[in-house]
């Protein structure tokens, strides 16, 4: 904490601005950035008429917002039960060439291609 005159200045720290993310989701009933509209902040929706990618993201985490678009444009993931051994084998491939993306969190393309698609 730094004095200003007679005004104390505070700089949120993590666990703040992991309490901040939270009531802003749920304050925020549309969100734009450009001219994409969104539901919420990490409420991920489909862009159909994007020309190369299926799905848009605005991301938000530490007071930090970032539009995040991910997945190939008519390429489906195995989903979250994949059936065949093929399924099988193009989630388990995914999650590990992208294992240190997914990690880095919210603000990682990644880590939505994974939550969404896979």
């Amino acid at each position: 904490m730094a004095y200003v005159g007679e005004i104390m200045t505070h700089e949120p720290d993590s666990s703040e601005n992991i309490i901040i993310d939270v009531i802003d989701s749920y304050l925020a009933k549309e969100v734009s950035s450009g001219d994409e509209t969104f539901s919420g902040y990490n409420k991920p929706k489909r862009t159909p008429n994007h020309p190369t990618k299926s799905h848009a993201v605005l991301a938000r985490e530490g007071g930090k917002t970032k539009l995040i678009r991910f997945g190939q444009q008519g390429v489906k993931g195995a989903g979250s039960d994949p059936k065949t051994k093929s399924e099988k084998s193009r989630q388990k491939s995914f999650k590990a060439r992208h294992k240190k993306n997914i990690k880095r969190g919210k603000m990682s393309a990644a880590y939505w291609a994974d939550k969404v698609k896979w």
